[in-house]
């Protein structure tokens, strides 16, 4: 039985634990948050007994295997390094870090002391998402990629009226792009690779930060695009245009709910989802499970991999518009 430790309160880690006790094999014996009443109401519901609000003493704890990283942005990569140090496996959220500088060290800091790292992204863990993988020749060539997350943010109001929240704080590693967009890229990235030019649009807010915006990725024989926005909301939905059809996902691209295939000449449309857990985070939870308990290397690598090209990609689309973090040299 692996045992997980989570850094963060928010949402996500309430996913998090519930996807973790969906799966077997896993269980989370304990938290980290500065102040302990903010870890209270998650660990009673999910019977966490260890509440520490002293990181560096959590992670001397030899009963905990794993550590998962829901904190701001920016701090991803000191969590990381710290806990990798500690002899931990990681599982750190999206985006993975602020750059590739970042995310390059982390990796090579994982080989040295022979732990795994990965990056929490339920896109490229979702059965849809790699039936779709499967299924691309079925489009014929590949003509149009779109993909739209818009989600007016709770927090946009607050910013609008002067406050600096951590999800539109350039300091932070903050915005449109990071928060949402960076499910678009791994959806778009993950079946196709790394795009030969790339470009971002993006609504930016008093402080630097994009609150909105869409970026255009170059391929070879094909464009692919995609809209984030915190500031507004639209319909969800992504779609892959080629010769022979179209698959649209009807759904986040994050948990690529529901997708459709619409034949060209038959003019006819069929649902082609497959089952997957009402638990968003299950699938990858349970992927890294069997890869830690397999020491599967192969399947490991092809997951970096894919982080890493991400990674580049979102660097370069968020240069592209001069939109800087704190952590950029």
């Amino acid at each position: 039985m692996l045992t997980v430790a989570t850094i963060g309160t928010n949402f996500i880690v309430d996913a998090f634990l519930s996807a973790v006790e969906a799966n077997e094999g896993i269980q989370c014996v304990a938290m980290y948050t500065r102040k302990k009443e903010h870890a209270l109401s998650l660990a009673e519901k999910f019977h966490i007994s260890t509440i520490y609000t002293d990181l560096d003493a959590m992670l001397e704890d030899p009963a905990i295997d794993i550590v998962y990283i829901a904190s701001p942005n920016s701090l991803h990569y000191i969590y990381a390094k710290q806990i990798l140090n500690k002899g931990k496996h990681v599982i750190c959220e999206k985006p993975f870090t602020s750059n590739v500088k970042q995310c390059e060290e982390l990796f090579a800091l994982a080989e040295k002391k022979h732990r795994f790292i990965f990056e929490a992204i339920i896109t490229a863990h979702a059965p849809n998402y790699l039936k779709i993988k499967e299924a691309l020749p079925q489009l014929g060539e590949i003509k149009l990629v779109h993909s739209n997350f818009s989600q007016y943010s709770s927090r946009y109001d607050a910013y609008v009226n002067g406050e600096n929240p951590n999800v539109f704080n350039p300091a932070f590693s903050g915005g449109a792009l990071a928060d949402i967009g960076i499910y678009c890229l791994h959806f778009i990235v993950g079946l196709f690779g790394k795009p030969e030019k790339v470009q971002y649009y993006p609504n930016i807010g008093p402080n630097g930060i994009d609150t909105s915006g869409t970026a255009i990725l170059q391929y070879t024989t094909f464009v692919a695009s995609f809209t984030c926005a915190k500031d507004c909301n639209s319909e969800l939905i992504t779609q892959i245009q080629g010769t022979k059809g179209t698959f649209s996902v009807h759904s986040q691209p994050s948990i690529v709910g529901q997708f459709t295939y619409h034949d060209i000449k038959t003019k006819q449309s069929e649902d082609c989802s497959v089952e997957q857990s009402s638990y968003s985070l299950y699938h990858e939870i349970h992927d890294f499970v069997k890869i830690i308990a397999n020491n599967d290397m192969e399947e490991y690598r092809q997951l970096k991999e894919e982080t890493r090209l991400v990674m580049q990609v979102f660097e370069q689309v968020r240069k592209s518009a001069g939109i800087r973090y704190g952590d950029d040299a």
